[in-house]
């Protein structure tokens, strides 16, 4: 009895799939745009994207320049963006917002396009291009619409999306240093922290453009060392400044002294 109910149900099922799909085969192959029209908004409403995505993608021309030009654009932009293609998503939502400027809808538009480069930002080790169109494209929306209710949750994607490329740039600037070369890791190191001063890796940083620049007089014809001595001299001092407590200060003080005691020697 268990059997022939289940039986009975599988064949249910797939009846309603194959009217289903044969009803939309018609609607797909119809030359009536209105039917279709109708038909993009009822699949779109059911959560149905790809048959909704797919018949939007021929009412668009279609219907350029008319009363439901609005309405397509942004539930086709929707579609790529439930279907989590962020890529279109991004650029079909960016070009609503500014075809209709003053549509109800540009606001949401405005802040899913920021959000889709937000959901394609990559993790940190790779190329960061979509996370600084990310935060680009959210200061704009905070700017443009001050009081939207969408502010909070951009200005914490912000401060999400920056800590990631501080911690880029912190960890590529070490690498430089993991690899030996202390003369690129200086200048790496000092740009990191140029471009995230406040930064909570920052007593870090300082400590290995102190050690970075000992390391690289210490390996430096005598002709070059004095100098580079002198270098690591300076910026103890502008360590020290900062962290007088340190937990790398007796290192540093050791090569402080060394430092001292080299440029005497030379």
């Amino acid at each position: 009895m268990l059997k022939t109910k289940t039986t009975l149900l599988v064949f249910s099922i797939l009846t309603t799939l194959l009217m289903s799909c044969s009803e939309y085969q018609k609607v797909l192959k119809s030359s009536d745009y209105n039917l279709k029209y109708e038909k993009a908004l009822v699949y779109y409403e059911k959560g149905d994207y790809y048959r909704a995505q797919s018949l939007f993608d021929e009412l668009v021309s279609i219907f350029k320049g008319t009363d439901k030009s609005e309405k397509i654009l942004y539930y086709y932009a929707d579609c790529h963006y439930q279907q989590k293609d962020y890529v279109l998503g991004a650029y079909y939502f960016e070009n609503f917002a500014k075809t209709f400027p003053y549509s109800e809808f540009a606001e949401k538009a405005a802040y899913t396009a920021a959000y889709c480069y937000y959901l394609n930002s990559p993790k940190y080790t790779l190329d960061q291009t979509d996370t600084r169109k990310a935060i680009e494209a959210m200061q704009v929306f905070i700017n443009k619409y001050p009081t939207s209710t969408y502010v909070t949750e951009a200005n914490d994607i912000i401060e999400k999306l920056r800590s990631k490329l501080e911690l880029k740039s912190y960890e590529s600037a070490k690498l430089y240093f993991k690899l030996g070369e202390y003369h690129a890791a200086s200048i790496a190191l000092r740009n990191s922290l140029k471009d995230f001063p406040d930064t909570h890796y920052r007593e870090e940083l300082l400590y290995l453009i102190v050690k970075s620049n000992f390391l690289l007089a210490e390996n430096s014809v005598k002709e070059k060392q004095g100098e580079r001595y002198q270098n690591t001299i300076s910026e103890y001092y502008s360590f020290l400044d900062e962290f007088p407590e340190s937990k790398y200060l007796e290192e540093i003080e050791k090569m402080y002294t060394k430092s001292v005691n080299q440029i005497k020697n030379l």
